[in-house]
């Protein structure tokens, strides 16, 4: 997929940075999406001097949008489609974590609105809007973290306001906001459109992004302690990249690839029963109709 137009989420720095650098110098064409405005021309313009030269070089575009706003995620399909882009990948790569409860201003937690809702939502907008090309791959930033997520497999909490009435553990927040997420890429992979594909991709423990010192709390005191263990941020994103232009298609769909393979998430994020409740609970959230 050299010639694709790939949108990243959280393109101005970290991870999906370095992913928007090396599918530029494969020659994709790039849409850097994030809050800031000026990081992300900065972004773009380092990009531009990367690029291959010629009449095919890739084209550098960059959008605005807090995914941590419901609304903002939907504006933002409906500007992509209204632009004609027709997207071959996205890479729903934005994560956040927070060291204290707060609601966003659609009275949810806020992890669960970046990691979870965003990534579902815009994948469901795009798809609504037509602006998913017929063989396009949807991939979700995962992480290795998620077997520390906790929920009730009868009546999982999309929302994450049951937070706001326990102890708010920092990690177990993030871990299960990616879980949900995994669960819900589970059952959407059942109903993508024939020859779409949709994956979790575990970059694995990265050192020199700014997830961590951003988060505050328990994940900011702690990194230093992994930090010997960790993997470059090159190395990082080998999996999402892979995923992104490897030819054919990877399989399974709706699975979790770490170093470029099928990997095995927790028992929990392999339940079909549980990914078909969160799919539902999440898609009636937020107003969407369920793909069928």
């Amino acid at each position: 997929m050299s010639s694709a137009t790939t949108v990243i989420t959280g393109g101005a720095s970290g991870l999906g940075l370095v992913t928007a650098r090396h599918l530029v110098e494969a020659g994709q064409s790039i849409i850097l999406v994030g809050r800031d405005a000026a990081r992300l021309q900065t972004a773009a313009d380092h990009l531009r001097t990367l690029a291959p030269a010629g009449d095919d070089a890739p084209v550098l575009r960059t959008y605005t949008a807090d995914l941590g706003q419901h609304s903002q995620v939907r504006d933002l399909a409906l500007r992509l489609a209204a632009d004609a882009v027709s997207v071959d990948v996205l890479i729903n790569n934005a994560g956040a974590a927070f060291p204290r409860y707060e609601q966003t201003v659609d009275g949810v937690e806020r992890t669960y609105a970046i990691n979870h809702h965003a990534p579902f939502l815009l994948t469901h907008a795009l798809l609504s809007e037509g602006a998913l090309a017929p063989e396009a791959r949807v991939i979700n930033l995962s992480t290795f973290v998620e077997k520390r997520g906790r929920l009730d497999a009868t009546n999982p909490d999309i929302a994450g306001t049951s937070w706001n009435s326990r102890f708010y553990h920092q990690i177990n927040v993030y871990a299960t906001s990616k879980l949900l997420s995994l669960l819900a890429t589970r059952e959407l992979a059942r109903r993508l459109p024939e020859g779409m594909s949709i994956y979790n991709a575990n970059p694995g423990m990265v050192k020199g992004t700014s997830i961590n010192s951003n988060a505050g709390g328990l994940m900011r005191l702690t990194a230093p302690l992994f930090r010997p263990f960790a993997i470059t941020p090159d190395e990082g994103v080998q999996t999402p990249v892979w995923l992104a232009t490897t030819s054919p298609a990877p399989k399974p769909s709706g699975g979790f690839f770490s170093q470029s393979q099928p990997d095995t998430p927790s028992p929990l994020a392999q339940d079909d029963a549980l990914a078909r409740i969160v799919y539902d609970k999440t898609a009636a959230l937020l107003g969407l109709d369920p793909t069928a």
